[in-house]
């Protein structure tokens, strides 16, 4: 991918698997308390959670969130029947990503974790 701002700081890591923790509003809550605190990124928002509560498609019920950053956000999916999850980490600032795909996969009880950095 050609990188079209050199000029601006821009790190992104997806971070994918099957989790077996207990997930629900409190715990993504108290997820993005955790992993902004191991990063060091500030929240200067209320994180925003929805849940379709039955709308839509059984297999994809569960949760999708929001925290704004000051240097950008971070969002998560959860597939709450199937035990899936993504999270994208969207800064402009470094981070360590190898501390962020941990943080993730010991918070969410995830066996295997797959993760992309760009």
């Amino acid at each position: 991918m050609k990188n079209l701002a050199p000029n601006i700081i821009r790190e992104r890591l997806l971070i994918e698997g099957f989790f077996s923790a207990s997930v629900d509003k409190q715990f993504i809550e108290d997820y993005f308390k955790k992993i902004t605190a191991e990063l060091g990124l500030k929240m200067y928002g209320d994180p925003i959670i929805f849940s379709p509560g039955g709308l839509g498609k059984e297999e994809n019920q569960g949760y999708d969130a929001f925290v704004p950053l000051i240097d950008s956000g971070i969002s998560v999916y959860v597939w709450g029947n199937q035990k899936f999850l993504s999270v994208i980490l969207y800064t402009c600032k470094t981070f360590n990503q190898n501390k962020a795909v941990q943080v993730t996969k010991d918070f969410f009880q995830v066996a295997e974790v797959e993760s992309m950095f760009f």
